[in-house]
C-alpha cells in the first residue's frame, strides 16, 4: 500500500459502506492510514480454562463447567434476567445474563460450555455475570492467542475494527524506515512494518513487546528530534521586551500575610533573571500540587504589567480560567495592586462580551489577560504582548504555546505543571524550556489521609462519603472507564453513577463527568460542583486538571492498581486544598502482591516527586495497558516511566545526529526529513508538540 492507498478512505475497503464509515469517522478514522494507526486499547488473552476452585476474584477466567438444574427466567421492570447454576467436580458458579433472551435455547441442563468473564464473589459463591460462552472446540482454536480490543462507538464491533485493519494489511506495502539503520540494529528493534502489524495482531506476548518497544523508540526519536531542532531556532531569540523587578511586586511580597517558600522565591528570581536577560525566557516551573506555582505566575504578570507590557495566562479548561481570573482579582483589590489589569476571555462567553475583552486587550486598556486556548484564536489581537503563561503545560506542548506567543513578537513563555517527572526525563521531555523546580509545600497544609483497601471496604467507604456530606463537605470517586465493556473488571463512570445513587441517601447529590461529554457540558458539571450543587462526583481522569474544590474532602479511586503511581498523585491532589482535613482511598481490586506494593507507596507518602522516582523505577509491562498516563504528554504507545530507557536511547541518539549533521541534509536522513515536515509524522501523536 503505498502513499495513494493509504490516503484512501476507509469506505473503499470491501464490506465497509457509507453507514460504517461514518462510525469509523467517529473514532476518528478516515482513511486507510488512520486505520492502521487506530491500535488496539488493549488486548483478550485466552488462557487454557480453569477449574472451579482456581477461579479467581475480579480477574477475567475461563472455566469449563455443565450447566445444573434449572434455568431460571424472570423479568425486572425491563430487564429481562436469565441465570443457572454451573460446576465441576470442585464447585459452582453462578451465571447470570441481561437481556438476552436469545440464549435460552442454548442454555441446556447437562450440556458443558466453556464460560469467559469477571469474576465476582458474592458470600461464599462466585459469580459471573454476562460470560462469553463457548465449545471446546471453539475455544481450543482461540487458546493462547492475543485477540486485540480497540477503542469503539455505539453499533461499531471489535470484530468489524479487526476485519477493516486486516483488509487495510493485506494490501499494504513496506513501509520506509525513517530511524537509521545502525540505531535499529543496536538496540535490537523490530521492522517498522512489522511493529505497525503486531502492535494489531501478536502473536505472544513477546512479539508483541517488541512491536510496542520498536513503535515506542519512534515516538520519543521524532519527539525528541523535533524539540531541539525548535530549541536550536528558539536560542537565537534575543530579548526585546527586557522587564525589571518592579517596587510594586517587593510590596505585594511584603504585604502576603504569610513568606514565599524558598523554593518559590527562587523559581521566581530565575524568572526575573531571564526576562531581565539578552534572550527571550522559555522556562517551566514544575511543582508538585498545591506548591504555590499560581502565586509565582502572577508575580510574574504583575512584573510585566507594571512595565508597561502585556501578560497572558492560558489554563486547560474554562473553570480554571474562571477560578484563576477571580483569584487574580481577589489580590489586586486586596493589596491595591493598581498597575494590573485584568480580563478573562474564554468560549463561554457571551459574543457581545467576547467583542469587548477582544477591543481592550486589542486597545491596551487590559493588561492580564487570563484564558483557555481562547486566547491563540484569529481574532484575538494584543498591543504589546511581553509574557504567555501556560498552566498545566502538557495539556497544550509546543505548538500551543508557540501559537500564543506567536501573537507577539519574541514573547518571553512561562510553563507550569504538576506532573512531578523526575528530573532526568523532565530535561528530555521539556528540552526546550529551562527547569525550576518548587520542591516544597506551604506551611500549614493538612496532609492528605491515605488508606489503601480491597473491595470488601467498598460499602464501608461509601458511609465514610455520606458522613463527609453530611458534614458539609465533597467527594470525587474516580473510575477507569466511561462506559461498560471498554476493559473487563473495570467499574465505568455510567453504571458507577447508578450504583452509588442506590447505595447514598436521595438526599445526596451525584452526578457523572466524562471526557467523551461536550466541552460546554463538563464545564457546567464542574461549575456546579465548584458551587456545592454536586455532593459527590462520578468521574473520569477528566478531573486530573481544571478544577478546584477546597470543599471536597474525599478522593475514592477505583481500580487504583490499574494507574501509574504518579497518575494516582495527580488525582489524589484534587482534595486537600481547604482548611479541613482530607481523605484519599485507593480501592485494590486486583489480589497481585505486586500491585498491593505499589500501592503502598501511595498509602506511605504524599511527595510527588519521591513517587515520581517510584514510579520510574517499579514500573512494569503490567500496566503497559492498563490506564494510560493521560497526564504526561501525549504518546500513543512509549510510557515515560516503563520506557525511560528507549527515551534516553532516543535523546542521546537526537543529539548525536544533529551534532554530526544538524540540518540533516545527508540522502540517508531524507525519509526521516520527510517525516518530520509532515503534520501525521507516520502516527505520531504531536499535539505534544
Amino acid at each position: 500500500m503505498g502513499e495513494r492507498e493509504l490516503a484512501e478512505s476507509v469506505v473503499n475497503l470491501k464490506g465497509i459502506g457509507e453507514k460504517t464509515g461514518k462510525l469509523f469517522n467517529k473514532c476518528g478514522v478516515y482513511t486507510c492510514r488512520d486505520l492502521i494507526y487506530y491500535f488496539p486499547r488493549t488486548y483478550d488473552k485466552f488462557e487454557p480454562p480453569v477449574r472451579a476452585c482456581d477461579l479467581k476474584e475480579g480477574e477475567v477466567c475461563s472455566v469449563s463447567l455443565t450447566i445444573i438444574g434449572n434455568i431460571m427466567r424472570r423479568k425486572v421492570r425491563n430487564l429481562s434476567i436469565i441465570s443457572f447454576e454451573a460446576g465441576d467436580q470442585t464447585g459452582k458458579v453462578k451465571m447470570t445474563y441481561f437481556n438476552a433472551p436469545y440464549l435460552i435455547n442454548s442454555l441446556k441442563s447437562g450440556t458443558t460450555h466453556i464460560f469467559r468473564g469477571v469474576v465476582r464473589k458474592k458470600g461464599n459463591f462466585f459469580t459471573i455475570d454476562q460470560p462469553k460462552m463457548y465449545k471446546a472446540e471453539e475455544y481450543a482454536t482461540l487458546c493462547g492467542k492475543l485477540m486485540p480490543r480497540y477503542p469503539l462507538v455505539k453499533s461499531l464491533s471489535n470484530n468489524t475494527v479487526t476485519k477493516a485493519v486486516q483488509k487495510a494489511f493485506n494490501s499494504a506495502g513496506k513501509f520506509e524506515e525513517f530511524v537509521p539503520e545502525d540505531i535499529i540494529k543496536r538496540l535490537g528493534l523490530m521492522s517498522f512494518f512489522d511493529a505497525i502489524y503486531n502492535i494489531h495482531f501478536p502473536k505472544d506476548d513477546a512479539t508483541l513487546e517488541q512491536a510496542r518497544r520498536r513503535l515506542a523508540y519512534n515516538e520519543f526519536f521524532l519527539f525528541v528530534l523535533k524539540l531541539r531542532l525548535l530549541k536550536k531556532l528558539q536560542e537565537e531569540n534575543r530579548n526585546t521586551f527586557p522587564i525589571i523587578e518592579v517596587a510594586e511586586a517587593k510590596r505585594f511580597l511584603e504585604k502576603l500575610p504569610y513568606r514565599l517558600t524558598n523554593a518559590q522565591l527562587n523559581a521566581y528570581n530565575d524568572i526575573i533573571s531571564d526576562i531581565s536577560g539578552p534572550y527571550v525566557m522559555n522556562r517551566l516551573i514544575q511543582g508538585d500540587v498545591g506548591s504555590g506555582k499560581t502565586v509565582v505566575a502572577f508575580l510574574a504578570l504583575l512584573t510585566a504589567a507594571a512595565n508597561g507590557y502585556q501578560g497572558a495566562i492560558m489554563a486547560p479548561t474554562e473553570v480554571l480560567a474562571a477560578q484563576h481570573f477571580e483569584g487574580f482579582k481577589e489580590l489586586i483589590d486586596k493589596y491595591g495592586l493598581t498597575s494590573i489589569k485584568p480580563v478573562l476571555l474564554t468560549g463561554a462567553l457571551s459574543a457581545r462580551d467576547k467583542r469587548e475583552a477582544q477591543r481592550m486587550i486589542k486597545e491596551g486598556e487590559v493588561n492580564c489577560i487570563v484564558g483557555t486556548n481562547a486566547l491563540i484564536q484569529e481574532k484575538v489581537e494584543y498591543k504589546n504582548l511581553a509574557l504567555v503563561v501556560t498552566d498545566e503545560q502538557h495539556r497544550f506542548g509546543v505548538r500551543q504555546r508557540k501559537a500564543l506567543a506567536g501573537k507577539g513578537e519574541n514573547v518571553h513563555v512561562l510553563a507550569m505543571s504538576a506532573t512531578p517527572i523526575p528530573r532526568t526525563l523532565a530535561i528530555i521531555l521539556y528540552g526546550d524550556l529551562h527547569i525550576s523546580v518548587i520542591d516544597e509545600l506551604p506551611g500549614g497544609r493538612i496532609p492528605i489521609k491515605n488508606c489503601v483497601v480491597g473491595t470488601d471496604y467498598r460499602n464501608t467507604a461509601y458511609k465514610f462519603i455520606c458522613d463527609q456530606v453530611k458534614a458539609g463537605h465533597q467527594a470525587y470517586v474516580i473510575c477507569p472507564m466511561v462506559e461498560e465493556g471498554e476493559l473487563d473488571g473495570v467499574e465505568n463512570v455510567t453504571d458507577y453513577t447508578d450504583k452509588l445513587k442506590s447505595a447514598l441517601p436521595p438526599e445526596i447529590s451525584v452526578a457523572t463527568l466524562h471526557g467523551k461529554m461536550k466541552p460546554a457540558m463538563k464545564d457546567e458539571i464542574m461549575e456546579a460542583f465548584a458551587r456545592k450543587d454536586i455532593d459527590v462526583l462520578v468521574s473520569t481522569t477528566v478531573i486530573e486538571v481544571g478544577i478546584n474544590v477546597p470543599n471536597a474532602t474525599v478522593m475514592m479511586i477505583e481500580n487504583a492498581e490499574r494507574f501509574g503511581l504518579s497518575q494516582l498523585h495527580q488525582l489524589r491532589g484534587r482534595v486537600g486544598r481547604g482548611d479541613a482535613q482530607s481523605y484519599c482511598i485507593f480501592l485494590n481490586t486486583s489480589k497481585s502482591d505486586d500491585a498491593k506494593k505499589r500501592l503502598d507507596i501511595m498509602n506511605r507518602s504524599n511527595d510527588g516527586f519521591k513517587i515520581a522516582e517510584e514510579d520510574l523505577r517499579q514500573r512494569g509491562p503490567g500496566e503497559l495497558f492498563g490506564i494510560r498516563q493521560s497526564g504526561e504528554l501525549n504518546f500513543r504507545i512509549g510510557d515515560i516511566y516503563h520506557d525511560s530507557d528507549l527515551l534516553k536511547s532516543a535523546s542521546m541518539d537526537a543529539d548525536r545526529i544533529l551534532s554530526e549533521d544538524p540540518n540533516l541534509s545527508d540522502t540517508q536522513y531524507s525519509v526521516l526529513r520527510g517525516v518530520l515536515s509532515t503534520k501525521s509524522a507516520n502516527s505520531v501523536d504531536f499535539n505534544c508538540l
